[in-house]
């Protein structure tokens, strides 16, 4: 017992005198990357033949565009909105339609999301990484008449040129609702209807909280950049305008 009792003030007599690292300085050096930086010629070589097969892919002509297109042609509706926006419900029903044999009704996407126009010319798949540089997925939300209602207040307030298909709009001179209706019908308050946006919006960016008061809600796992890439594939010329899906009634 008392051998016991001397080993352990041994032992905590040891560890006391152990030396004790602090940290007393931390420096840092600014290496600055630019055109000066010298290469590296072996990792130059690695990396090659896998940045020519990226850019062959980025710019490979898809389609073609007889027009230029911005977000700002256009006040409640504009073409490059109006094109993302029917893409988005065209290739989105493709994948909906195959899982739950229902049909998305509608697409509302945000017109902060066009982050750069469409050139006049070849259309590739750059085009659309650089119209949608997000890593934004479809969701397709279960919703009750009384909520689109909600959705459509949303655009009545913000007169913005949100992106839409399926969903007919107009108002007056004080914005107003004069119609409103979904694929040519009436909206009716206890209807459901399956609507087309992405997960930024779904989680209530741009505050359109609305969403998650859905019913339910469907993650395709589809970037909305690449329904617009396989959209790309299947036309040859794009054919975008604006229209009279939302509109202003004086």
């Amino acid at each position: 017992m008392y051998k016991s009792f001397v080993l352990l003030v041994f032992l905590i007599l040891l560890s006391s005198c152990k030396k004790k690292n602090h940290l007393l300085k931390a420096e840092s050096t600014r290496i600055e990357i630019n055109d000066q930086a010298l290469s590296n010629i072996a990792i130059d070589s690695f990396i090659k033949p896998y940045r020519q097969n990226v850019k062959k892919n980025l710019d490979s002509v898809l389609a073609y565009s007889p027009e230029a297109h911005t977000k700002g042609d256009g006040v409640l509706n504009t073409a490059i909105g109006n094109l993302m926006a029917d893409i988005v419900l065209k290739q989105a029903n493709l994948v909906f339609e195959s899982r739950t044999e229902k049909t998305i009704h509608m697409t509302l996407l945000n017109y902060g999301g066009i982050r750069a126009p469409i050139p006049k010319g070849d259309i590739t798949a750059r085009t659309a990484y650089e119209v949608m540089p997000f890593e934004n997925s479809i969701v397709v939300v279960e919703m009750k008449g009384i909520d689109i209602k909600k959705l459509i207040k949303y655009l009545q307030n913000s007169k913005r040129a949100h992106p839409i298909a399926g969903l007919k709009l107009a108002v007056d001179a004080n914005f107003n609702l004069v119609k409103a209706l979904i694929k040519d019908k009436e909206i009716k308050d206890d209807e459901i209807y399956f609507v087309a946006t992405n997960d930024y919006l779904y989680y209530g960016g741009d505050e359109m909280y609305f969403f998650k008061q859905g019913i339910k809600s469907y993650a395709l796992n589809y970037k909305i950049r690449n329904a617009m890439i396989d959209y790309f594939k299947k036309v040859d010329t794009i054919i975008a305008k604006k229209d009279d899906r939302f509109i202003q009634i004086n």
